[in-house]
């Protein structure tokens, strides 16, 4: 049974012979019906479906449509449903969608599944719950309002007569659905805000957790790709005949981004394709070094950029200033390097496409395999496996490309199977930037005219030119843009600096590099006006009394103002809400040995992300973030020389390690506002708190990632 469309959304049910109560719940906007036919991306124009189904055994499995990449949203998100369910967590089973147009958008980044989901999932969850109440009061004939729900039962409060939901689920399909289901207080709540373990932990534990190199297909073979290594060349000629008669070669194959060699295993792929001689058509980057990158940015800062944001007269209050100051910071391309190396499994039929791939986009895999093979979208199913690190890299399908095309070539299933050499010289990089700041400061110490030049490229751009032709894509802004500070003149500009390097996605993005700049700055300011680094932030955060709550309780926590450890240092930094809609402080403890080596000993973290569905994945992404930012702050750089990047392994791209994680505490604003993101904003801010935190220690100021001495 289809319900007419409302303008606020509509819910679906459909009952059949041994599944008791299928319910879906969808968002609406206005004119999604053209746009879901449409090439764009389905991210900006409606918000994604969940799926409850109800066995006659009492079984509550809930479908989603996210992608697991250990954010825990396998978890989250069937909180969220069964709380408005009064769901029985123990008899909950979660279920992975197949890429579908009618989950609305299944893109998962931004720090957005959440925060999207949370009202339509609670209205799915309310709208069953309601249904399966109104079944037992009409099974006992008494009216609605004599019955409770709770754990997965509904119970006839005067005799104390129960009904499990099992029992009435193919009753309560029949029912008309409700639009608008009374939603719980969060008082109420009895499973969002606890401490639930992630379902995915014990398949994680025992081995069975499906990661998509672990696909196997009946007849597939193994491929790796080999690759010209300078950015946008080509294959120009290439000597198969050695590879060819290597153990286990089955075919070799030229494809849009190289020479694909199939095997029985991958280290036999890995072997013959060594052994292929090619003559690369090197292209126009042959010669680009990260010195040209460089003095390119420098002098991109001297123009004057496009306008993202501006207040007062900035001119006019510099003039003025009893004092000004002015600096520039510079930060590198980063590779993604997650742990899982890209892969994907492919299996081209003349009426299919099959694909098993760690994806955060199962839609875009859908499109672009579609495409490539001419097949409409129906016949191309995409199972989306659990991701062993996305951070970004995974919203790409370079990797999908491949593996599409290489089984077409070869009529077989196959998997494409990168190593970490592919994995680092072959990414879409986090973007290098340049950010060229200046402040006046008045008498009294305080910010009168404040100005920040972003100089960078633009990913939005890369992806979609027409779209950028007035010079400002503010995702290269976002950290830079709406600072919580009570400065009366700002201006922020922005100056595209395109570069052959591709570039994509990497977790917080543009924050990553913008609070770098904005809060090493700031703290700048704070010296210069001979303030406390966080009294100087705090007495600029009238106008902003959600951020300043979140600074205090950050600066509290670390014992802000007492004396630190002997041989420590304590820096603060504080990262706005941005694109993912919370706003995060953190305090770095930090001592600098004799030989100049940066240590991080602790870091305090405050956040406010609305009510925390489960604090323990809130504490988990904020370790996560903050692992994830060290490693750019004190190792991260990836290098260009001949067109080619310099770095191959992780012996010259080194990961933090476990002896250099320091102790996190993480402390989360208790709130009651609907969710926003936490898999990002952990990341911003640890680089400036590390950086002031140096300059606490030595005098010295460090402008420039990684951070060194």
């Amino acid at each position: 049974m289809t319900l007419p469309m409302t303008r606020r959304g509509f819910i679906v049910i459909t009952a059949g012979v041994g599944t008791g109560l299928v319910l879906g719940a969808y968002a609406y906007r206005t004119g999604w019906l053209k746009r879901l036919f449409s090439k764009s991306d389905p991210a900006a124009d409606f918000s994604p479906a969940t799926w409850i189904r109800i066995g006659k055994d009492g079984s509550v499995t809930i479908t989603v449509a996210k992608s697991e990449m250990g954010q825990g949203i396998r978890t989250a998100l069937p909180m969220i449903v069964a709380e408005e369910l009064d769901a029985d967590w123990a008899s909950v089973r979660v279920e992975q969608a197949l890429a579908d147009v009618k989950y609305g958008s299944m893109s998962t980044g931004g720090s957005t599944s959440v925060r999207t989901s949370w009202e339509k999932l609670r209205k799915a969850g309310a709208a069953a719950r309601a249904m399966l109440l109104t079944a037992a009061a009409q099974r006992w004939n008494v009216p609605p309002s004599e019955c409770r729900t709770e754990y997965g039962t509904v119970v006839h409060s005067p005799t104390g007569r129960i009904l499990q939901y099992g029992e009435l689920a193919e009753e309560a399909a029949s029912f008309p659905v409700p639009q608008n289901p009374p939603l719980k207080n969060p008082a109420e709540f009895r499973i969002i805000g606890r401490r639930i373990p992630r379902t995915d932990t014990p398949d994680k534990v025992d081995g069975h957790a499906a990661f998509g190199i672990d696909s196997r297909v009946e007849g597939m073979f193994f491929a790796s790709v080999a690759r010209c290594p300078v950015f946008g060349g080509t294959v120009a000629s290439y000597d198969d005949s050695k590879a060819r008669t290597m153990p286990g070669v089955y075919r070799i194959v030229q494809i849009d981004r190289g020479i694909a060699v199939a095997a029985k295993t991958t280290w036999q792929s890995f072997e013959a394709r060594d052994a292929l001689t090619v003559k690369w058509n090197d292209g126009p980057s042959a010669s680009l070094t990260s010195r040209d990158i460089s003095t390119m940015l420098a002098t991109f800062a001297t123009k004057e950029g496009a306008v993202a944001e501006t207040r007062g007269d900035v001119e006019h209050a510099l003039s003025g200033a009893a004092k000004r100051l002015s600096a520039t910071f510079e930060v590198p391309f980063l590779a993604h390097a997650t742990m899982e190396p890209m892969n994907c499994t492919a299996h081209v039929r003349k009426d299919s496409c099959e694909i098993w791939v760690p994806t955060q986009n199962a839609q875009a895999v859908q499109r672009t395999a579609a495409a490539l093979t001419g097949l409409p979208l129906e016949q191309v199913i995409v199972h989306t496996t659990l991701l062993g690190g996305g951070f970004g890299r995974r919203s790409e399908t370079d990797f999908v490309e491949e593996a599409v095309q290489t089984s077409r070539a070869i009529g077989a299933p196959v998997q494409v199977v990168w190593t970490r050499e592919d994995d680092l010289q072959h990414d879409f990089y986090r973007p290098v930037s340049l950010h060229k700041l200046s402040a006046g400061l008045d008498a009294g110490g305080r910010p009168v005219a404040f100005t920040h030049r972003v100089v960078a490229p633009s990913i939005g751009a890369q992806n979609a030119p027409d779209r950028y032709t007035n010079g400002l894509d503010r995702g290269s802004v976002e950290g830079a843009t709406e600072m919580p500070y009570d400065i009366p003149n700002v201006l922020i500009d922005y100056v595209m600096a395109q570069t052959p390097v591709p570039i994509g996605y990497w977790r917080s993005v543009f924050p990553s590099q913008t609070v770098f700049a904005l809060e090493s700055f700031i703290d700048e300011l704070a010296h210069a006006a001979g303030a406390d680094a966080f009294e100087f932030r705090r007495s600029m955060m009238d106008s902003s009394p959600k951020m300043k709550r979140v600074l205090e309780l950050a600066a509290d926590k670390a014992g802000w103002g007492t004396p630190p450890p002997r041989g420590k240092f304590r820096g603060i930094a504080f990262s706005p809400p941005a694109f993912f809609h919370t706003p995060v402080a953190q305090v770095a403890e930090v001592s600098v040995g004799r030989d100049g080596a940066i240590r991080v000993h602790r870091v305090v973290s405050a956040i406010d992300c609305g009510i925390a569905v489960n604090p323990t994945g809130v504490e988990a992404q904020m370790e996560s973030g903050i692992a994830y930012g060290m490693t750019a702050a004190l190792k991260g750089k990836i290098t260009i020389d001949r067109g080619r990047v310099v770095q191959s392994n992780f012996d010259d791209y080194p990961l933090l390690t476990i002896g250099e994680m320091p102790a996190i505490e993480t402390h989360i604003v208790p709130s009651t506002d609907p969710p926003t993101g936490t898999g990002e904003p952990g990341l911003p801010a640890v680089a400036p708190a590390i950086a002031n935190a140096v300059f606490a220690a030595t005098g010295k100021r460090l402008r420039t990632l990684p951070l060194s001495l």
